[in-house]
């Protein structure tokens, strides 16, 4: 069987979607997965302990999640946008990462967890 990351940290400002998000990733087999709806918050929470992979919604409320894809790309954490925009919304730096549509099936969201699952890159 497929490993999966042990830790996901989950960026997403809908509660529902946050929600649904964390209870579909441990529904999975997922063993710890961590939520929240701001940049500041996301950034302490990696801080206190890297995720193995970080699922990002790109609109938040009053912001974008660049700023934590930036921070996970210099510590080599994986991270997926998961996102309703399409690719023109995506700085040309992050052009090239993984991006989720939402809304996302949880197929699409087993795929991802196993592409980057414990031991991956």
């Amino acid at each position: 069987m497929t490993s999966l990351p042990n830790d996901v940290l989950i960026v997403e400002d809908d509660p529902f979607i946050a929600l649904d998000l964390e209870e579909t990733v441990l529904r999975l087999g997922v063993k710890s997965a961590r939520t929240t709806s701001t940049v500041a918050r996301a950034l302490e929470m990696i801080a206190e302990r890297a995720p193995d992979l970080a699922l990002l919604d790109v609109g938040l409320r009053h912001e974008n999640s660049f700023a934590i894809a930036e921070q996970l790309a210099v510590q080599k954490i994986p991270f997926v946008f998961v996102t309703g925009y399409g690719s023109d919304n995506v700085p040309r730096a992050f052009a090239d990462r993984p991006r989720l549509q939402k809304p996302c099936t949880t197929a699409a969201l087993l795929l991802v967890l196993q592409r980057f699952g414990a031991g991956s890159e």
